[in-house]
C-alpha cells in the first residue's frame, strides 16, 4: 500500500510510504537533505513500522508518517 504524508517544519515536503501490511518496504522523501533520507530510508526497509517509531525522535517526520499510517489502516 503507498502513503503519502506531508511533512510540517522540516526541509523534506513529503514523505511516500511503500507498506506491506506493517512492514516497511520503501521510504521516500521529497525534498530534503538527499544523502541523510536515502541513508534513513534504506535502513528502515524491511522492518515493521512499530520497531522504527521508537528509533526516531518524537518530532520526526518519518514517526510521524508511520503513526499516520497505522492509524488511517
Amino acid at each position: 500500500m503507498k502513503f503519502e504524508y506531508h511533512t510540517e517544519g522540516t526541509c523534506s515536503r513529503n514523505i511516500i510510504l511503500e507498506m506491506d501490511g506493517d512492514t516497511i518496504q520503501s521510504v521516500q522523501f521529497i525534498g530534503g537533505c538527499n544523502g541523510n533520507l536515502k541513508g534513513i530510508a534504506a535502513l528502515v526497509q524491511g522492518q515493521k513500522a512499530q520497531d522504527v517509531i521508537p528509533k526516531t525522535s518524537c518530532p520526526d517526520q518519518l514517526a510521524l508518517a508511520l503513526q499516520a499510517y497505522l492509524e488511517q489502516r
